[in-house]
């Protein structure tokens, strides 16, 4: 045997499991459609405006009693960095096969993701500019500017993780599961130090470590869905328990959301109820891949996928300047939605989902060939 292999290390496990080609994951496809898709529905369905020298978005959530339990479903965005994970591996080890590097990683992830962003804030912020001339004594333009645009406050994390993404990656293959217990960890100690030694600006380092943690586990996707049943439960339970247990102690919101007289957020900076969600969240992920892959093989639901795929990103940019546009026409027409969610604001509930999907549909048609077209594995 040359001497050359028996000095050459051996190959990570990673690496010699690693497919060579992989193929489109539909399910991965459908996950990050449906984390966006729930996102735009929950806004157009459950934003409350009230006005106070300019608008301001509640929600309703501290109502009703209990309906908080809707936001441990609907409050998807955990899911959405998850699937960022696995997608920033996959396309990491596309680059690599192609003997390319971090430029160029950064280049295929941000790009397709960046443009139409970009496009959205500035077409925003023409129109408030143009309104701003058309109407120069209306003080409260510029919040409405940065309430319309709220939404995107995500894409500032997404770009901290798709730059530290191959970094992210070496420690997954090097450390495993102990780089996302390590992420978990850190943001109980932030929790801590803003809670108990009441440290508050230590609570915006959560912004990075909760979901660099949905993010990380992102890398184990294919290993967490091809699972035992009875790992998936374990982790969904664990999730749920500790949710649970946070949300009694009597520190943390039962809402995943924020709710108008909370003390704080769950996820304004996000608490280690995120963790516990994320966990729920993947654990149920696992659970059900099987039953909803085998219906994603009828070319129905194949078709489904791809156009939501297509298009989820794009309707989740321009969603809430629909629902903008919305409001302000219905306004203008004598509709004035109620700033409190009473019965006449729920009976109102069917108007400002078909109002602003109105709005928002032109708005995909012609913005929608900004999104450049997507790879192997979903964005």
């Amino acid at each position: 045997m040359p001497t050359d292999q028996l000095t050459r290390p051996a190959a990570p496990t990673d690496q010699l499991t690693r497919p060579a080609a992989p193929t489109r994951d539909r399910y991965v496809d459908g996950l990050r459609a449906l984390s966006l898709f729930v996102v735009v529905a929950w806004h157009w369905v459950f934003t409350v405006i009230s006005w106070h020298h300019g608008p301001h978005a509640g929600n309703p959530i501290g109502s009703a009693p209990g309906l908080w339990a809707l936001t441990w479903a609907l409050q998807v965005m955990p899911l959405f960095f998850f699937v960022g994970g696995f997608a920033h591996l996959r396309t990491w080890e596309s680059v690599e096969r192609a003997g390319e590097g971090y430029a160029t990683f950064c280049r295929r992830r941000l790009g397709r993701l960046l443009k139409p962003a970009a496009l959205c804030v500035a077409a925003v912020a023409c129109a408030r500019v143009a309104a701003g001339a058309m109407f120069p004594h209306v003080a409260w333009l510029g919040s409405a500017l940065m309430l319309t645009l709220s939404p995107l406050w995500f894409l500032c994390v997404y770009v901290v993780l798709v730059c530290i993404a191959p970094a992210a990656i070496a420690l997954h293959r090097r450390f495993g599961a102990l780089v996302p217990v390590v992420l978990g960890g850190a943001a109980c100690l932030v929790d801590v130090a803003r809670f108990h030694a009441h440290i508050g600006a230590i609570a915006w380092l959560n912004f990075l470590f909760v979901w660099a943690f949905a993010h990380q586990l992102g890398f184990f996707y294919e290993r967490l869905t091809s699972t035992s049943r009875r790992a998936a439960v374990a982790m969904g339970a664990s999730g749920l328990l500790a949710l649970l247990a946070l949300t009694n102690i009597g520190l943390y919101p039962r809402s995943m959301v924020g709710v108008p007289g909370d003390r704080f957020s769950n996820m304004g900076p996000p608490t280690l109820c995120i963790v516990a969600l994320c966990l729920l969240q993947v654990g149920l992920v696992a659970l059900v891949r099987p039953a909803v892959t085998r219906w994603l093989g009828r070319s129905g639901a194949q078709r489904a996928v791809d156009w939501a795929t297509r298009r989820s990103m794009t309707v989740y940019l321009w969603h809430f300047v629909g629902f903008s546009l919305a409001y302000g026409v219905l306004w203008g027409i004598g509709v004035r939605a109620p700033q409190s969610p009473g019965a006449l604001w729920w009976a109102e509930r069917p108007l400002f989902v078909i109002a602003p999907a109105v709005m928002t549909f032109p708005l995909v048609r012609a913005f929608s060939r900004f999104d450049a077209p997507r790879r192997a594995a979903a964005v």
